[in-house]
């Protein structure tokens, strides 16, 4: 079905999510490597992998330095970060260097499964509990306002702010359908709309730059 590589330097987590994968898309082809040298090596060799899971802290990483260095030998392997550090800057700052997700360690079964379910269907995963986090930055926020002016959000209409706000929780268009009760198709077009008004050239931007936004103050208009 699938062919994932799992690159971690701990059996025991190796072990666990083989599991979730082998209990939810059966079938699937999965490689294990436990450092970065390894894990180049197999990326540069095999172009039949539909994703590598990543961690940040196993030997030769140097933290997100190994993520770049893998997305320069493999750029068009798609990778999702899997790491217990799961502070938002180190979430946003794994999107900005290439990764297309990430998943916390400490996540519920049934949420990484549904991240991997996400991500698989070619979708992006963000983690929306570590996504509304505060920034512990001073004046993070007054910045991210300044990036995003009123003007902007003021041109999206009730639904696009709706479908925004989820998009910011980390729902799938798909989810944002079933919990809007509007078709998938015209979830993809308030999608393309936003991303035009916002000035932002895919989801990953519009939802970083709306991270931090009131969506209640807007949606009182």
């Amino acid at each position: 079905m699938y062919k994932i590589l799992i690159a971690d330097d701990h059996p025991l987590f190796r072990d666990a999510i083989t599991h979730v994968i082998r209990s939810h898309f059966v079938g699937s082809d999965i490689i294990e490597t436990e450092n970065l040298e390894s894990t180049l090596e197999l990326a540069r060799s095999d172009e039949e992998l539909d994703l590598i899971l990543l961690d940040l802290n196993m030997p030769g990483m140097q933290g997100l330095n190994g993520l770049i260095s893998l997305r320069n030998e493999a750029p068009t392997t798609p990778v999702v970060i899997v790491s217990a550090e799961d502070e938002k800057q180190v979430v946003l700052q794994a999107i900005t260097c290439g990764a297309i997700g990430f998943i916390s360690k400490s996540s519920p079964r049934a949420q990484m499964t549904e991240a991997l379910q996400q991500i698989l269907n070619g979708n992006i995963y963000l983690p929306p509990d570590i996504i509304r986090q505060p920034d512990s930055e001073p004046g993070r926020r007054r910045r991210n306002m300044h990036e995003m002016p009123a003007e902007q959000l003021l041109s999206l209409t009730r639904r696009q702010l709706l479908v925004l706000e989820r998009m910011v929780k980390g729902d799938s268009n798909k989810l944002i359908a079933y919990n809007l009760n509007i078709a998938e198709t015209t979830v993809k077009a308030h999608v393309s709309a936003i991303l035009s008004k916002l000035g932002v050239h895919n989801r990953v931007q519009a939802i970083l730059t709306a991270s931090d936004i009131d969506f209640t103050h807007y949606l009182r208009r």
